[in-house]
């Protein structure tokens, strides 16, 4: 199991799902906090104006930036909502399949059986790390995850190829567990 050794495992005393739950002061005192001058298009604000962010959240070696605006606050925003995405993406919790699913994953089921979920719906993100963590307890297998999940194989796959890097992130897993990728 290849995945073993890439699996990031969260050096807090916060367990990974509990990261995302965590509001946006506390999340931003466990970062440290680069703000520098974007290069590029958008004349002398931009190029004279500190509002690029860059959060490396310390307890998971996480980083992401955010250097779209020219303005400090819209990029921290930006910033934290990736750092909120990036751990989803990439810590995995140790779930027992079998267990009943968490109250964000039932009630997105209760709103749509097929799992469709707008990527700005505060739950997304628990709902990608739930779905990427059961992956991972069913060994990245199609069928076992879905039916773990309680949704067909064609939801679950459309779920995952509505957002590109949840999309690589299946695919790399798949891949850990020495399956073939998803088309």
């Amino acid at each position: 199991m290849k995945y073993a050794a890439r699996q990031k495992v969260s050096k807090s005393k916060i367990p990974a799902r509990d990261l995302l739950d965590l509001g946006d002061a506390e999340l931003l005192t466990q970062c440290e906090i680069d703000v520098y001058r974007a290069s590029g298009p958008g004349g002398q604000k931009r190029s004279k104006t500190s509002s690029a962010i860059r959060l490396r959240h310390k307890p998971t070696g996480l980083m992401v930036i955010a250097e779209e605006s020219r303005s400090q606050h819209e990029n921290r925003q930006r910033a934290l909502r990736r750092l909120r995405k990036t751990i989803a993406l990439n810590q995995r919790n140790q779930i027992k399949v079998e267990s009943p699913h968490p109250e964000f994953y039932a009630a997105a089921l209760a709103r749509d059986s097929s799992l469709r979920v707008n990527y700005r719906h505060r739950d997304y993100c628990h709902i990608v790390q739930y779905v990427l963590d059961v992956m991972f307890a069913c060994r990245a297998g199609v069928a076992d995850t879905a039916a773990a999940l309680d949704i067909t194989t064609g939801h679950l796959i459309r779920f995952l190829k509505n957002d590109r890097k949840l999309w690589d992130h299946a695919n790399r897993l798949r891949g850990d567990f020495d399956h073939q990728p998803l088309r």
